[in-house]
């Protein structure tokens, strides 16, 4: 089914089709990649996709992984491929055999258990790195890496024919270069994980800030979510060139959002964070914690 909802917009040339509110929905595409980060309840939009990437079991981000299979088979499209935390791997299978009982047919998937630090090939130089997060038992966030051989230095002037004529030799004359282009967190809280070198250099790093209001730290920890004054204290080391932010809850209004983004980041950094759901709007400045809470919307 398509969702009239999804948000579609580029970042550093990457086309994302994506919808996430914290508790109804989320799934998160970037097709010119082939992976779909959560499948949320798998919108028409991202069936063609052949890679689902998925953080952890809970109904918003999963929901319709077997409706994503099953979908490929009716269209007649090659299975498709889910990573996922290993402890889930067990469940899904069986969930795919119930769905079988009921369809009358078990749709065909490929299902890759997952553990922090293993890595899988997209497509040949691009590969998906799986990393622990802090939400729930076995949750995963995960880096695009594109990798390239490079020439090395001293051999950079050289013809041709003699560069293949040292590799013939045996000779090392290139190494490789890890590129890192997509980090997803899903959801999660602050951990060990912020240390990443490949979550800090990522082109585009997609985080969950589920809270926004002061008066909501409690329910940030609560949920194992981040609250946006986490976040702030993270960004500015990092060295991404855009921030998306997902996961907002309904009680968070998008105005208000933006308005703690730009006036608690330094401008050039607050420049680079984008909000997944945001439309055109009339932004507000902060309200004082005195007032009442923003309407949801």
């Amino acid at each position: 089914m398509a969702n009239r909802n999804l948000i579609k917009l580029t970042l550093d040339s990457f086309d994302i089709l994506g919808y996430s509110v914290a508790g109804e929905e989320t799934v998160i595409a970037l097709p010119t990649l082939d992976v779909c980060f959560d499948v949320g309840k798998a919108p028409e939009e991202i069936l063609s996709v052949n890679h689902v990437l998925l953080t952890h079991g809970h109904m918003d981000h999963a929901a319709g992984i077997a409706y994503y299979f099953s979908q490929r088979d009716f269209r007649e499209m090659a299975p498709g491929t889910v990573l996922l935390p290993e402890n889930l791997a067990a469940p899904l299978e069986r969930l795919l055999d119930c769905w079988g009982a009921l369809d009358g047919a078990r749709p065909p998937a490929h299902i890759i258990p997952m553990t922090p630090g293993r890595e899988y090939e997209i497509r040949r130089n691009l590969f998906a790195f799986a990393f622990p997060t802090n939400h729930v038992n076995g949750s995963l966030g995960y880096t695009i890496v594109e990798r390239r051989q490079k020439l090395k230095s001293e051999f950079l002037d050289l013809p041709g024919p003699e560069i293949a004529r040292l590799r013939k030799s045996g000779r090392e004359v290139t190494y490789t270069l890890s590129l890192p282009l997509v980090t997803y967190l899903g959801d999660t809280m602050a951990g060990d994980f912020e240390n990443l070198p490949c979550l800090r250099q990522s082109r585009i790093l997609i985080a969950e800030c589920t809270f926004f209001e002061e008066d909501h730290h409690e329910r940030a920890r609560a949920g194992r979510h981040y609250h946006f004054d986490q976040l702030a204290k993270l960004l500015p080391d990092m060295q991404n060139e855009f921030v998306l932010l997902t996961h907002l809850s309904r009680r968070t209004d998008l105005a208000y959002a933006r308005n703690m983004v730009d006036r608690t980041l330094d401008p050039e950094l607050a420049r680079k964070v984008v909000f997944l759901m945001d439309r055109p709007r009339r932004r507000k400045p902060p309200r004082d914690k005195s007032d009442p809470p923003p309407p949801s919307e």
